[in-house]
């Protein structure tokens, strides 16, 4: 990871650059964190639909590392 170093005021601060921008992310590749796959609407109508809507949602963004 290439960085530079400026010295501003007599302080040292390490600054990224512009090497370091990460890749874009996508539902497989890293960029900060994985892209979360799509989630369609709800069109739940009782609690169970909408339990089970709810619990894709949260293991989509579990395997995009997002919880």
């Amino acid at each position: 990871m290439t960085q530079r170093v400026v010295a501003q005021n007599g302080s040292t601060t390490t600054v990224p650059s512009t090497s370091d921008v990460p890749v874009a992310a996508t539902t497989t590749t890293a960029g900060i964190v994985k892209k979360m796959a799509a989630q369609a609407d709800s069109t739940a109508t009782d609690v169970a639909g909408l339990v089970a809507d709810f619990n894709a949602l949260l293991a989509k963004a579990r395997t995009a590392g997002l919880i």
